[in-house]
């Protein structure tokens, strides 16, 4: 029994999105570009991931949760102990064959939902140990160290019949007390309350 546990466990290993993709890379590089895609392809019907065989990437990459929904762009050049959560987005605003190249830095995590994505026709660095938060969209550079996080919601607009839940919501709220509710008698919208609550 238990060596048939070990058994499963080494073939989860091999088959792990991380192993999938590194192999589809270095079968690219020695020339075996149809086998390439067939690893790229197999990885993808796998974790429903897009992991190009084209990319820099370190051997010790982790992918958080398998990688599942993670779309990656084939001039991305990812360092060491870097760590991505599912569902990130990682794209150029510029073909495969141009001269232009996320960088991700040593020791960068980022948070699921995450989307990164270079200026137009430009390259775009994250900085060694910065922490890009869930949900967050990365659209310029990041330096070092950095923490970048996603901004809070926020409604900027009510449409009609489909605004009548939310009239009512707000009802509440303003009978509750929210000093930051629309019609409260000190004044504050949304925007003012934000501003009082973070100095």
């Amino acid at each position: 029994m238990e060596r048939v546990a070990a058994g499963r466990r080494r073939k989860r290993s091999i088959l792990n999105p991380e192993r999938l993709w590194l192999l589809s890379i270095a079968l690219q590089r020695n020339g075996h570009r149809r086998l390439a895609v067939l690893v790229k392809n197999v990885n993808s019907a796998l974790y429903h991931n897009s992991l190009p065989p084209g990319a820099t990437v370190s051997p010790d990459i982790e992918l958080g949760h398998h990688g599942f929904g993670t779309v990656i762009h084939t001039n991305v050049v990812i360092g060491r102990r870097v760590k991505i959560w599912q569902n990130v987005t990682i794209a150029m605003r510029a073909g495969s064959h141009s001269p232009y190249r996320i960088v991700i830095e040593d020791d960068v995590k980022i948070g699921a939902n995450s989307v990164v994505i270079s200026p137009y026709r430009g390259d775009l660095r994250i900085g060694r140990r910065a922490h890009i938060g869930a949900g967050a969209v990365v659209s310029r550079d990041v330096p070092p160290g950095a923490i970048v996080i996603s901004a809070a919601p926020r409604v900027i607009e009510s449409r009609g019949d489909a605004s009548a839940g939310l009239d009512d919501r707000s009802e509440t709220v303003q009978r509750d007390g929210d000093p930051g509710a629309p019609g409260e008698p000190n004044g504050a919208g949304p925007a003012q309350a934000s501003e009082q609550s973070f100095g």
